[in-house]
């Protein structure tokens, strides 16, 4: 017979930049399967200006990526428990979050980005907590099917959200990209697409493109 069992549990995450009120923009950044954020943050490097604090949470899960040792990955969650597993990322989640923001201006502007395995991460994060942002980015992945279709209009509805991938990214196929539409439209949302010539990575020029897209107005 399973058991269950609470205890507490150390993990560890990434940043750019030093948290203080200063800061005018919080980058929240979930990486994707077998990455590890000390790695994945350092895609960012290009907003680290002084008013930008970027925060990279890594996977609870680590691994080695091939056999028994050598490269450590990191993941969010796998098909085995996998409701336990992401009650626990977003407590995690939302433990980050609040430790960070402790140290800010109440009035510091929040997006959320998700790449690949992380889209689905932030995803959730952004709609079944109460965290509070203004933008919501999901590159190279999509909206997991299971959102809450009300409570999630109800978050994003008043957010500017993005879809972004590249157009050589072996992941996202034709059929991928029409799943992601329609769950937005379950969702009532009406996300702006972005496309990049490149493959399954972040791409520069459209992170730069987003952080200067103005915060919709509420």
């Amino acid at each position: 017979m399973e058991h269950r069992i609470s205890f507490e549990f150390n993990a560890r995450y990434e940043m750019l930049g030093e948290p203080s009120d200063k800061i005018e923009h919080l980058w929240f950044v979930c990486h994707g399967h077998g990455q590890l954020a000390k790695f994945f943050i350092r895609k960012f490097n290009q907003l680290d200006d002084g008013k930008h604090l970027i925060v990279a949470p890594e996977g609870l899960f680590r691994y080695y990526l091939q056999g028994f040792t050598g490269r450590v990955g990191a993941t969010w969650m796998t098909k085995e428990d996998r409701v336990s597993d992401i009650n626990n990322y977003l407590n995690y989640l939302s433990a980050v979050m609040g430790a960070v923001k402790q140290k800010l201006n109440p009035n510091v502007k929040t997006t959320l980005l998700g790449f690949s395995q992380g889209a689905a991460t932030i995803s959730r994060f952004a709609t079944q907590t109460d965290v509070a942002f203004d933008r919501l980015v999901l590159w190279a992945g999509i909206f997991p099917p299971d959102l809450p279709p009300l409570e999630s209009h109800r978050k994003l509805n008043d957010k500017a959200c993005f879809l972004v991938c590249g157009m050589q990214d072996p992941f996202l196929t034709p059929e991928r990209i029409a799943e992601q539409r329609a769950i937005a439209d379950t969702i009532n949302i009406h996300p702006q697409e972005i496309t990049f010539e490149g493959e399954h990575v972040l791409d520069e020029a459209v992170l730069t493109q987003i952080d200067q897209t103005p915060y919709r107005q509420k």
